[in-house]
């Protein structure tokens, strides 16, 4: 650590003087008198049981190949960013355990397809809505609004995360080039970020988490892309070179996460931040515009992109078809036509709906199971049901939006 004093007194532990307002949720949980979970150990779980969580192994990394079992799927990189980010906590004497939880939850909010799903979502979002999707606020929004879990007595309710853990998924963009981050020091009302990375997290293990984001997202990117054949020699050559700019011995892309693991483990500090020497900063956004250049913006995504932006903009324009009137007779209407597409999101909205609103029947029942945040209403406008079908959407894994879209080619 330099000689310097280790985070311990800055952790988001009991000794805390903001650790009340970190814990705190926007309801209070059922309890268990036998619970030896710490709140953010009981968070983790919670987001480890989520249907959005599951959902993870079946949505783009960055490479949409859903039938290739060693392409990394966005599952797999949650799992690599709490690896990273665990390793660091706990040299670091942070709090692993919140460490843990906001990364398994940082990306519940992203859309099927990757990042070009995203881009489609967002402009469904602007074109109906007025305002962005980005996957950052989208994530908050599905565990403060959307994700549910049963209590001891089989009633859905929200997730009802802590502060910190919300906090670190909604302030975990990664995108931008920074370095020495600092967490920010007002605990504002999350509601209030209107763009990715317009504030820093609130604790020092949500700025552990921002940076583990970057360092395993671009290591596992290069492995996939070498794998389908996306990289010519040439290119391999100029990675080797880079690779090996601090270490010669480097032959792999984990040796290249290793050092910059162990190199924010010397070089971060409470004065300094969260931080990389500034040889490996300079490396990683080398190895970051590589990226971008060679694999990102590689010519061989357009047909993926086209296919992307085909799928999900039927998906929305056949729902947005049904809006307005009685919602729900227009659905019972053409089911047959469309029966997984129009069954599950006719069930989607009954969860959201106010109760009495929901018809009789299988779907009523449905809803009188859920005792959460109604936030559909009674589809009082267009605007709402837009928010409705995009959220619906924004949840689908790549499988899934096949499967509807397939499903529309039926006629």
């Amino acid at each position: 650590m330099n000689g310097r004093t280790t985070f311990k007194e800055f952790a988001a532990t009991e000794g805390n003087s903001a650790w009340e307002a970190l814990v705190a949720r926007p309801s209070a949980l059922y309890s268990r008198g036998d619970d030896i979970r710490s709140a953010f150990a009981r968070d983790y779980t919670r987001i480890l049981h989520s249907r959005a969580y599951r959902r993870l192994k079946h949505k783009t990394q960055v490479f949409f190949n859903i039938d290739n079992d060693h392409i990394c799927t966005r599952m797999e990189h949650v799992a690599h960013v709490e690896s990273v980010s665990n390793t660091i906590a706990r040299k670091l004497e942070l709090n692993d355990e919140l460490t843990k939880a906001i990364a398994f939850g940082h990306d519940l909010g992203h859309a099927p397809f990757g990042h070009h799903g995203e881009k489609i979502l967002d402009e469904l979002s602007r074109k109906h809505l007025g305002i962005a999707f980005w996957h950052e606020r989208n994530g908050l929004r599905f565990v403060d609004k959307v994700e549910l879990l049963e209590d001891n007595y089989k009633i859905e309710k929200n997730l009802d995360l802590t502060y910190a853990v919300r906090d670190g998924i909604v302030s975990h963009c990664g995108e931008l080039d920074e370095n020495g981050l600092r967490p920010r020091e007002e605990l504002i009302d999350l509601e209030t970020f209107r763009e990715a990375g317009q504030y820093q997290p609130a604790t020092w293990e949500g700025c552990v988490v921002k940076i583990a984001d970057k360092i395993a997202y671009i290591g596992r990117d290069i492995e996939d892309a070498a794998s389908l054949g996306f990289l010519e020699e040439a290119q391999l050559e100029q990675l080797r070179k880079m690779a090996q700019a601090n270490d010669e011995k480097v032959l792999n892309t984990t040796v290249i996460m290793h050092n910059m693991i162990i190199d924010i483990c010397q070089n971060s500090n409470p004065t300094d931040g969260i931080c990389l020497s500034r040889k490996y900063l300079e490396q990683l956004n080398e190895i970051k515009r590589f990226n971008y250049e060679y694999i990102y913006k590689n010519p061989r995504f357009s047909a993926f992109q086209h296919y992307a932006q085909l799928v999900l903009t039927e998906i929305f324009d056949t729902l947005w078809r049904y809006r307005g009137g009685d919602v729900w007779q227009k659905i019972g209407r053409e089911r047959k036509y469309y029966p997984t597409l129009l069954s599950t999101f006719s069930e989607w909205l009954a969860k959201y709906c106010e109760t009495d609103f929901v018809p009789d029947g299988e779907l009523k029942d449905r809803a009188e199971r859920c005792d959460n945040i109604k936030i559909y209403g009674r589809l009082e406008n267009e605007r709402v049901y837009a928010q409705a079908a995009l959220d619906y959407i924004a949840g689908m894994t790549d499988r899934f939006a096949v499967k509807v879209f397939e499903e529309l080619l039926t006629y």
